[in-house]
């Protein structure tokens, strides 16, 4: 199953993919929006026969939301992929380095990203983002995709300078509408166990720049999340950031930064594609 959050005005709803648009319904009449489904043991299989019958989206009315609006948590994973490690001359890492982003930093497909007036330095990262369903602490890493509600994808647009201003990254990572997650919420169903072996790519400008797959990655989706849930309850909507791979702007030469006109897409095999157009800060 494949589900959109979404606003028509200034109400919100919940839809499903259903041929090649969507059914939908306003969360008002659920009785929740998407996360409040995530925790619930058949959560989105019942929220998925109700969407069934729902009526058609107008699409043209629709303005597309995050998968999960206000997550509790947004963990994001630094240098999970092994030739990323390497153009950063970084060693290999053997625990994961977390950090922490937003959800103020965070839009939808098809929102602009924007790039703030305080650097030029805004990079792109292409990443899979994992949803949690239901939470839990001292998650085993045999149970932990269990604990997985679904997948989407994620630009983790990094400011540069300002990440390298101290040795923790979060400043970087916390700018306003400066990255992007969505389009939809992919079921694991859909999709291999812990998505190993699916190509993931940015594309700048119609220019493949990142060219990669998720067997790269150091730390495996079960391993993060029974990793993280070690130290902190992970609840429902939670978001885990899994890493980028090699060719992020700032380790290219000549290096390449996103820029008011730029059109950035991500491309995640199997999860969908999301595309974000690139403005400066107060122009809108």
């Amino acid at each position: 199953m494949r589900f959109i959050s979404y606003a028509i005005g200034n109400e919100e709803g919940v839809g499903i993919k259903s041929g090649d648009g969507y059914r939908g319904l306003p969360a008002a009449d659920l009785g929740g929006d998407l996360q409040s489904f995530l925790g619930r043991q058949t959560g989105l299989v019942d929220l998925g026969k109700i969407l069934d019958a729902a009526p058609e989206l107008a699409m043209s009315e629709v303005t597309l939301l995050p998968p999960v609006v206000r997550p509790g948590k947004i963990l994001c994973i630094g240098l999970n992929y092994r030739a990323h490690a390497a153009e950063s001359s970084f060693e290999v890492p053997t625990y994961p380095t977390v950090f922490a982003r937003f959800a103020n930093g965070t839009v939808a497909h098809g929102a602009p990203l924007v790039r703030p007036n305080a650097s030029n330095l805004f990079d792109y990262e292409c990443e899979l983002a994992v949803v949690i369903g239901t939470g839990g602490r001292h998650l085993a890493k045999e149970e932990a995709l269990n604990h997985v509600a679904g997948y989407s994808v994620f630009n983790d647009g990094s400011v540069r300078d300002f990440q390298m201003k101290s040795p923790q990254w979060t400043m970087g990572k916390a700018f306003d509408e400066t990255g992007a997650f969505g389009p939809e919420l992919v079921t694991p169903e859909e999709l291999p166990d812990g998505c190993r072996g699916l190509r993931i790519r940015t594309i700048l400008n119609g220019e493949v720049l990142q060219d990669a797959n998720t067997e790269d990655m150091i730390f495996d989706v079960a391993t993060l999340v029974s990793t993280l849930s070690e130290v902190m309850t992970l609840t429902p909507g939670d978001v885990i950031v899994t890493g980028t791979p090699d060719g992020v702007g700032a380790l290219r030469n000549p290096q390449i930064w996103l820029k008011p006109g730029d059109e950035c897409t991500i491309e995640i095999e199997r999860i969908g594609s999301l595309t974000n157009p690139v403005v400066q800060e107060g122009t809108r």
